[in-house]
């Protein structure tokens, strides 16, 4: 008996559709599409040696202590120069900060390094703030507005504790 077998065509696979929603998809997801942009700051860490070659008397080793109550400036040989309370808002006042930052380098021109010591809960965009205003500041030159550079070596660390924050202390 013979057997008889139907022939089968392949099947076509039918993409249309989904062409169709690639077509939107793509264009759609392209357009809602989040893209970031990273700013970096260049920081140095503080020498491992500060021995005593380091200390210079016309030398200026500028450090910045934010405390919660105020900004002390001062030179880690020469000691406090000036305290910054906050003002009344609660946050440090740049501008005196900055005012003071271009006294400092109208003092000491040549030098580029400074330290900014924080305490561990100083909030992140604080302490950025306070390294913007002694990287540098705005000044004008006629019509134009430039930028002047103060001390744009920053150097980041822990704020030392205060005499007041001991375990201890008296008040």
């Amino acid at each position: 008996m013979r057997v008889r077998r139907l022939r089968k065509e392949a099947a076509h696979l039918e993409i249309t559709a989904f062409i169709n929603l690639i077509v939107v998809l793509v264009p759609f997801l392209l357009s809602t599409a989040v893209f970031t942009r990273l700013a970096v700051i260049d920081l140095t860490l503080p020498a491992q040696n500060s021995g005593v070659e380091q200390l210079k008397a016309d030398k200026l080793q500028l450090e910045i202590v934010l405390r919660h109550d105020a900004l002390e400036v001062g030179d880690r040989i020469g000691g406090l120069i000036d305290r910054i309370p906050n003002n009344s808002a609660g946050g440090y006042d740049l501008k005196t900060l900055q005012a003071l930052m271009l006294q400092l380098k109208q003092r000491f021109p040549d030098e580029q390094a400074a330290s900014v010591l924080a305490a561990p809960d100083t909030p992140y965009d604080t302490l950025v703030q306070v390294m913007d205003a002694v990287r540098g500041t705005y000044a004008t030159e006629g019509p134009k507005i430039v930028r002047t550079a103060l001390f744009p070596n920053i150097s980041i660390g822990d704020a030392p504790v205060s005499a007041a924050a001991k375990p201890g202390a008296k008040p």
